[in-house]
């Protein structure tokens, strides 16, 4: 009696440890504890640390609480004006309702990124099927993302997800037509370039035109003053000179020096021999008379 009394202690303490054991919920930092009963969810725990359940009738499923990456793979999308495009992108996405995730997406991971694909792809085809080549490829600094971001929406909230970024890593040309549409991109822009050049020239030439005028204008006015000055000068030195030379007294010495100016004019070179007649009025001046 005493040998079944205490073998039946033993088994009923085992039992206490393993239901013990068993009851405890140990809940990480980045994840969310799903506790069920009989398959249907019964709580979630959020917070981190250790909660308990009810032994051998609930169980408990864990479910990612941190941002996740998913890698889209790459897909053909074509613009407004029919040109085709390789698109390859991520996005960044969480769970925010592990109740509803687990309800719509039976919790699977694959299942949410499966739909995510779906949707994420719908839109970028959406948004560049709307979009030119030209724009889409300009585009890159961040506006087709936020299009992108736009046209979701809130349409996840539904399976308790989150969209918090899609990016683009690749946005670009099948390899067939790349070389071509390049090629027109530059004759588009050489065209572009050289109607600047020909309206900057055209420009130039005006102004240019312009400032000559104005400067024939200015050399004529200035010329003009020029003559007109010298004209007055020219009338005041002769009315000084009459004015001193109307003396007889003065009369005989702007005589003298007009002989001597006509005399230093008529020695040219390294000859400075002068060959006069007596009655000559420049040697009247040496002779004294």
């Amino acid at each position: 009696m005493k040998a079944t009394a205490k073998v039946i202690t033993i088994f009923l303490v085992f039992a206490a440890l393993v239901a013990g054991a068993s009851s405890i919920v140990i809940t990480e930092e980045n994840e969310y504890s799903l506790v069920r009963q009989f398959g249907k969810i019964d709580h979630v725990v959020s917070e981190a640390g250790i909660s308990f359940k009810i032994p051998f009738i609930q169980s408990v499923d864990t479910l990612p609480k941190q941002i996740l990456l998913y890698d889209l793979s790459s897909s053909d999308v074509i613009t407004s004006d029919k040109k085709t495009m390789i698109c390859d992108s991520y996005i960044l996405w969480h769970i925010t309702d592990p109740q509803k995730f687990a309800q719509t997406l039976n919790s699977s991971i694959t299942n949410a990124e499966s739909r995510l694909d779906a949707i994420v792809y719908n839109s970028t085809k959406n948004i560049i099927s709307s979009t030119s080549q030209d724009d889409v490829i300009s585009g890159r600094n961040g506006e087709l993302s936020a299009a992108i971001m736009q046209n979701i929406g809130n349409s996840l909230e539904q399976y308790g997800i989150e969209l918090l970024s899609f990016e683009t890593k690749k946005l670009d040309l099948p390899s067939d037509n790349k070389a071509a549409v390049y090629e027109r991109m530059i004759s588009e822009r050489d065209n572009i370039a050289a109607t600047f050049t020909a309206e900057g020239s055209s420009e130039a030439q005006m102004i240019k035109n312009t400032t000559d005028k104005e400067v024939t204008v200015l050399l004529s006015e200035a010329e003009k003053e020029a003559a007109i000055l010298i004209a007055e000068g020219e009338a005041e030195y002769m009315r000084i000179l009459s004015e001193a030379y109307n003396d007889e007294s003065k009369q005989e010495f702007y005589s003298f020096v007009r002989s001597l100016d006509a005399l230093k004019s008529s020695m040219r070179g390294n000859n400075k021999t002068v060959i006069l007649s007596p009655d000559s009025p420049i040697a009247q001046i040496f002779y004294g008379r």
